[in-house]
């Protein structure tokens, strides 16, 4: 086991993180989560009841830090021309920061079943919630140019991982700022 410091709690959370997302939760088995946080196996019990609920929590933060870095992207503009460019930009920099690895969400939902409806739940709130965000920005639209924007964004980020290229992206951002 690796000696680490800090909260085991929180390296848990860190280790299924990085884990999860670069090889998938199913890939991901429970004893290497545990060896490479460096934590005993009743530490996770103690702090996350089963590897799904270690799942929820790091789809829960992962929903966090994403918004946070998108509105902080979006809010260092403030004309909707620009803060749109601007959400673009957050996914460039995000592909190139993270290996055209994608959406944590997406690459989730391609693991679930039906019975993974708690999962499922936090994905939609997770794409609801940016919808809602990027209607809030374009507030002044048409539902449909908003509608448009969305499933640009979303397929930006869909092709920009299939293709571990930034055109995707580019050729999104110019289509959503034309409708603009």
């Amino acid at each position: 086991m690796k000696k680490k410091t800090g909260d085991p709690k929180q390296r848990l959370l860190e280790t299924a993180t990085t884990l999860f997302y670069n090889q998938g939760y199913h890939a991901t088995g429970i004893n290497q989560v545990i060896e490479e946080a460096g934590v005993a196996r009743a530490s996770l019990y103690l702090h996350y009841e089963s590897k799904e609920s270690l799942l929820l929590a790091f789809l829960h933060q992962r929903h966090i830090d994403w918004m946070n870095g998108l509105k902080s992207y979006t809010g260092e503009v403030s004309k909707t021309k620009e803060k749109i460019g601007a959400a673009f930009d957050f996914l460039f920099d995000n592909n190139e920061k993270e290996h055209f690895r994608g959406c944590a969400f997406l690459n989730i939902l391609s693991e679930t079943t039906d019975k993974d409806t708690a999962v499922l739940s936090v994905i939609q709130d997770h794409k609801k919630d940016l919808r809602a965000f990027l209607a809030e920005i374009l507030t002044h639209e048409k539902q449909a140019v908003k509608d448009h924007v969305y499933l640009l964004f979303e397929s930006a980020i869909v092709e920009s991982q299939l293709y571990r290229n930034q055109w995707p992206v580019q050729e999104a951002k110019k289509m959503a700022l034309g409708l603009l």
